[in-house]
């Protein structure tokens, strides 16, 4: 509770920047899910949607989907169980790991769903 409410005042803990970089490869991840037709079902969606890195973009992202899965129990550790379970280096990892990912899935989308990258006009 300390933790989070120092956040809330600007401060953001090592705990918080690994949830945050955690919740944008999530987010990687289910775009990638999504444009391939694939929807996770509701038990274990994290883990499941973690899970379809290897599948859509290539075996060779295996390493990076268990990199993942260990994320995914830390960051619930840090979410449920107690505060200060996350470095400042594994939050810069993640976040170095999400940014790298982010690249890879934009290059995807334009080789596979070009119009997925499209903007509506308004």
């Amino acid at each position: 509770m300390d933790r989070d409410l120092l956040d809330a005042q600007g401060h953001i803990s090592a705990d918080w920047q690994f949830g945050i970089a955690y919740n944008a490869t999530l987010k990687l991840c289910t775009i990638l899910m999504h444009a391939s037709g694939y929807r996770p079902e509701r038990n274990a969606a994290h883990q499941r949607t973690l899970s379809v890195l290897p599948l859509i973009l290539g075996e060779f992202r295996k390493a990076d989907a268990d990199y993942l899965e260990a994320c995914r129990v830390k960051r619930n550790t840090v979410e449920y169980d107690m505060a200060g379970v996350a470095t400042a280096r594994d939050a810069a990892e993640l976040h170095d790991f999400a940014k790298q990912l982010r690249a890879e899935v934009i290059a995807w989308l334009r080789e596979h769903h070009a119009e997925l990258l499209e903007m509506p006009e308004k």
